[in-house]
């Protein structure tokens, strides 16, 4: 585990806000290696011992998965009509985890779920440009127009400025391959419909550097290893 500034590390192990953990540090609540703490920022190696209010605090493992989605869930932590795809996860307090990019409840692949806070705003961001490559399967032949013309940053309807240039790879006559830098809603569905065709399946395959893992069923999901967590 890399270092964590002290408010964080606190945070994280104890779930109180960084509001309460900066009162708790002015008051003389916090020590680390047994010297009391004033610097919220202080970056606090995974060898210290902390403690607060007298109790020594364990350090907290973040946690990072990839999930292939089925179709039917959402991305979403809790939902009055649909399952949500934390509930194809066992794993111990599911409501401290959160997912870092969304698909629409018919589209499936991976997803990337966590409870690093920072980590998941560097794959979410748009700031940081990640591609996201997704497959998708189209109710008409794509045609060559269509291509350049998404190629060259689609204008989508309701939207200040045109998309990004969008990748395009036709794998067959209705199926493609896109690769696209920004998250707008339903972005791939709308860039579509704005070429006059439609989206009738939508898998994602990849975000950045990090592929669904073939070996991943639908709704099957594994641990991300240390490399693929430094991808972001």
């Amino acid at each position: 585990m890399a270092s964590l500034r002290l408010d964080r590390f606190i945070g994280n192990t104890t779930g109180l806000s960084r509001s309460h953990v900066h009162r708790a540090i002015r008051r003389g609540e916090v020590s680390v290696d047994g010297v009391a703490a004033s610097d919220a920022g202080l970056q606090v190696s995974p060898s210290a011992r902390v403690e607060f209010q007298g109790r020594t605090l364990t350090a907290f493992e973040s946690r990072y998965f990839m999930l292939n989605k089925p179709i039917g869930f959402v991305c979403s932590t809790e939902d009055p009509t649909h399952r949500t795809v934390l509930q194809l996860l066992d794993v111990l307090n599911p409501a401290k985890l959160h997912i870092a990019g969304r698909l629409d409840v018919d589209a499936t692949g991976l997803v990337l779920i966590t409870d690093d806070g920072e980590w998941s705003h560097r794959v979410t961001s748009p700031r940081h440009q990640i591609a996201k490559i997704y497959r998708v399967t189209l109710n008409e032949p794509l045609s060559d127009i269509a291509i350049a013309a998404l190629q060259t940053g689609i204008q989508l309807k309701g939207e200040p400025r045109p998309c990004q240039p969008a990748a395009i790879e036709r794998v067959e006559n209705n199926q493609a391959r896109v690769t696209i830098t920004e998250g707008k809603y339903h972005q791939v569905k709308r860039m579509f419909a704005a070429v006059g065709n439609s989206v009738t399946t939508l898998h994602r395959e990849q975000i950045g550097e990090l592929m669904l893992d073939p070996v991943l069923a639908s709704g099957a999901y594994r641990s991300l290893t240390s490399e693929e967590i430094s991808y972001f």
